[in-house]
């Protein structure tokens, strides 16, 4: 997807020691479209949240309204940073000029590093029903913005469940969950990247390492955040940034109830961005646009 303003992780399992992460701030999107005209909110990457480093955007795609979402998202260029987008429902089709393709479908996402330079697609591959899904901005360091760029497709077998205590299931794409290792790997980031399913009445602890920077983002039912006696509830379409710590223990507050649980290593380096370039100077943002234009991604 175009963002249309311009402006290996060794997790331990949490223990009952351990610290666990409360929450700073809370927000909720923007209501906005992109690409072709695709309807969405924006959870990061709004004036009320710019950036949660090392994640520069998310946005969350939802309608079963054909005119919200076939138009699609054509061609477009990308630099500096890495996509990872997460399919609920619906059916996309990513083609980019490198030559890679990929059905993303419910349960399966792609993960993209654009680095120095790749125009790709994400068009729909149906003409009614309900799309769902996400689609998250992580920076690359500045030693890596001209990377080359890669592509990596992934379907719902490809990411493995960890069974939690008390009825709990955790998809893990990136990081480590009850000894069940994401396949997204040896990253400078060390994203965590957790789609969390709890069941009414139950509950579930994600490890998080501290130093890493992380939110939470309660997408079906209302989720309880917090260790016991310090929960707040986050309900449906509420983002929590969360503060430092060990773990982020999460449980239902009613219905069952399904949550992101993402977070990475901060590169606290200086971000110059325009649009779909994301890169550390001015200067290298308008050697990105020469050479998009002069053909050169």
């Amino acid at each position: 997807m175009t963002q249309s303003t311009t402006t290996t992780s060794n997790v331990t399992n949490a223990t009952s020691a351990s610290v666990g992460r409360a929450i700073t701030k809370s927000v909720r999107g923007m209501a906005t479209s992109d690409g072709a005209g695709v309807k969405l909110t924006r959870l990061i990457g709004t004036p009320l949240l710019r950036r949660v480093d090392p994640f520069l955007m998310l946005d969350e795609f939802r309608s079963d309204e054909p005119q919200d979402y076939l138009a699609g998202f054509p061609d477009h260029p990308h630099r500096g940073f890495e996509t990872f987008t997460y399919m609920l429902a619906g059916k996309f089709r990513h083609r980019d000029n490198k030559g890679h393709e990929g059905l993303l479908g419910a349960g399966g996402g792609q993960w993209m590093t654009a680095g120095r330079g790749i125009v790709h697609s994400e068009m729909p591959e149906q003409e009614e029903g309900l799309v769902w899904g996400f689609q998250l901005w992580i920076n690359l360091p500045a030693a890596e913005k001209m990377t080359a760029a890669g592509y990596r497709d992934l379907q719902p077998e490809d990411i493995p469940i960890a069974e939690l205590p008390g009825g709990a299931t955790a998809r893990v794409v990136a990081g480590r969950v009850a000894n069940v290792v994401g396949p997204i790997e040896g990253k400078t980031t060390a994203p965590i990247f957790v789609e969390v399913g709890v069941p009414a009445g139950g509950e579930a602890t994600i490890p998080v390492p501290r130093g890493h920077e992380g939110f939470v983002y309660a997408f079906e039912g209302n989720v309880r955040l917090g260790d016991i006696g310090k929960e707040r509830v986050l309900t449906r379409g509420e983002l929590a940034v969360l503060g430092d710590g060990e773990h982020v223990r999460l449980s239902s507050a009613g219905d069952a109830a399904r949550a992101l649980v993402i977070a990475g290593k901060p590169l606290n380096e200086p971000i110059a961005q325009h649009g779909p370039f994301v890169m550390n100077t001015t200067e290298q943002i308008q050697q990105a646009i020469r050479d998009f234009q002069n053909g050169e991604f």
